[in-house]
């Protein structure tokens, strides 16, 4: 009986492993450097703050995370906080930008205005409200930039795109030109050198290397929201995964590449954000 009942406890045990596993939608093959030290917080002229929102209620995803730091669930804490922190340190190795704790703040917590860049990620499951719509056109309207991630075929970008209709009626969404001065801002960045940024659910083991297996249909594509002056104040990155680069970046199987280039696309949004 005794066996019994811990043979049927080791299994419940590892049914919720593994579900918690699959909602989580990766598997690493190497941990992240979990006993980094967090970053002091402090005030500063620049902090990654990272937009809480509402979930579609059909796509709502309800496993979380509960901390002193975050509390809830949903698509808006996906890659939190190792993404958030590593991109934070680069910024500070990399930059002289004056450079303080990542935040998250709600779209309609007053102090959003107090920081001009955010960064959302799978935003192709994004439900917003009245509220958080209006506040995200005024964020924007008031010299706001927002970066979208991590948000995957048709069906995410039919949502991402009418949303955007309901915040800035009638703007476009083209393809980033290699001439837009985002893509100079501080770093070069051509056609030739862009490239698929990977999630980690995209590299697979093969002996002692690491291959990058690109989802079948998929079309990465780096594209804009220009407001009515011509100032771009909505990146898009679709098909593509640059949260993921910065949440691996301390670790061997990552490739370095794709973390670089996440690095200075995000670098030159930051950049572009503050000067323009």
């Amino acid at each position: 009986m005794t066996q019994r009942v811990l043979l049927v406890s080791a299994a419940a045990l590892c049914l919720v492993a593994l579900a918690a596993l699959a909602q989580r939608g990766r598997s690493r093959v190497y941990s992240s450097d979990d006993d980094e030290p967090a970053i002091a917080a402090r005030e500063a002229e620049f902090h990654f703050i990272r937009v809480q929102y509402t979930d579609l209620p059909e796509y709502h995803r309800g496993f979380g995370y509960a901390s002193r730091d975050a509390q809830g669930s949903g698509w808006w804490l996906v890659d939190w906080p190792d993404a958030d922190n590593h991109f934070t340190r680069g910024i500070q190795r990399l930059t002289k930008i004056d450079t303080g704790d990542p935040r998250h703040l709600r779209l309609t917590d007053d102090r959003i205005f107090d920081y001009p860049w955010i960064y959302a990620t799978q935003t192709g499951w994004w439900g917003l409200s009245d509220a958080e719509t209006a506040r995200l056109r005024e964020y924007l309207l008031r010299g706001g930039f927002l970066v979208t991630d991590d948000m995957w075929g048709a069906d995410a970008w039919e949502v991402f795109r009418r949303t955007m209709e309901r915040v800035l009626p009638g703007h476009a969404i083209p393809d980033l030109e290699e001439t837009d001065p985002v893509m100079h801002v501080l770093y070069d960045i051509r056609d030739k050198d862009r490239t698929f940024i990977p999630g980690s659910r995209h590299l697979w083991r093969r002996g002692n290397s690491v291959e990058v297996v690109q989802p079948p249909g998929s079309s990465p594509a780096w594209r804009g929201i220009y407001d009515d002056r011509n100032h771009m104040v909505v990146s898009v990155n679709y098909d593509t995964d640059i949260g993921d680069a910065w949440e691996f970046a301390d670790v061997p199987y990552y490739p370095e590449a794709m973390t670089a280039l996440a690095y200075r696309y995000g670098i030159n949004y930051i950049v572009y954000s503050m000067t323009h």
